[in-house]
């Protein structure tokens, strides 16, 4: 293991090209890190939300001549009411089905002269009822009910969000893997660059450990400070996006919450320890190379 000297980084003389590119890329990295941390987070967040909202609540659907919709909404009514598993079931006023048909249609639109089914909403129990039975009960007691428990809208939804989550991690280990791969080109053109301050050092007796600690602290050091001030300004952006509240997507969504903080305040440090190891490697490498 490398003993760091203070000091040790003055014997070998300042790259400007190694350092403005391991300053960029360690800003840049920690910047596009909290976004994809933040995006992470977020589509946990709505795939949980999307879960609980959807997994508790069912819709029947009363599709009837004119005359036997009141009829077979009552009938349906009565079995919803009776079912184990369903906390309450009403049947949804024409004010709230335009309501839910007003984002896709607009205001105009003439909804009493529309032969719209009746909508009954049901609220379930966290056990849940057995859907199957529900459908038989429906069938022989209100056969113009069909039952839509959300299964087929539920799975997708949340297999969206999940790989998108998953997506995010391995965009984090992405920037990680790129982070070292950029510090690393930066390490091996610096100890390449300073090839005969390096063969003088030897000459005084100064030891390959020694000559390596003075890169390694030098490239940890731009990267952990790149990596604050991206991470910094990547957390500015984030709190400028606006807030879609309860409602929230992808998009407006795109917050840190809780334990989410101590991932973010993980990325300044954990990039330098990036750069210590990528450094390390390359100079040890090169400096073999250089014997």
């Amino acid at each position: 293991m490398l003993r760091f000297d203070e000091k040790a980084d003055r014997v070998v003389p300042p790259t400007g090209f190694t350092a403005r590119l391991t300053l960029f890329s360690a800003f840049a990295m920690a910047f596009l890190a909290v976004f994809a941390l933040a995006l992470s987070m977020a589509a946990g967040r709505i795939a949980d939300r999307w879960g609980d909202e959807l997994a508790q609540s069912s819709t029947v659907r009363i599709s009837a001549p004119a005359g036997e919709v009141a009829t077979q909404t009552e009938a349906a009514l009565r079995v919803l009411r009776t079912t184990p598993g369903i906390i309450d079931a009403r049947a949804l006023t024409l004010e709230e089905q335009r309501a839910l048909l007003l984002p896709w249609f607009g205001p105009d639109l003439p909804i009493e002269d529309l032969p719209l089914p009746q909508l009954i909403d049901i609220q379930e129990t966290d056990d849940g009822y057995d859907p199957s039975g529900l459908r038989l009960r429906l069938a022989a007691e209100a056969p113009a009910a069909v039952l839509d428990d959300h299964a087929r809208w539920r799975r997708p939804l949340i297999e969206a969000a999940t790989r998108l989550r998953l997506l995010g991690w391995a965009s984090i280990l992405l920037i990680a893997t790129a982070t070292a791969a950029m510090v690393t080109l930066a390490a091996n053109a610096a100890l390449a660059a300073n090839a005969q301050v390096i063969a003088v050092l030897r000459l005084v007796g100064a030891k390959d450990t020694y000559i390596a600690s003075a890169f390694v602290r030098r490239f940890a050091l731009r990267a952990l400070t790149g990596a604050a001030c991206g991470t910094l300004v990547g957390i500015i952006a984030l709190f400028l996006i606006p807030s879609g509240g309860e409602a929230s997507g992808f998009l407006t969504g795109l917050t840190i919450q809780g334990v989410g903080w101590l991932w973010v305040m993980l990325i300044p440090p954990l990039s330098g320890l990036v750069a210590l190891l990528a450094t390390r490697f390359a100079a040890i490498r090169v400096l073999e190379e250089l014997a």
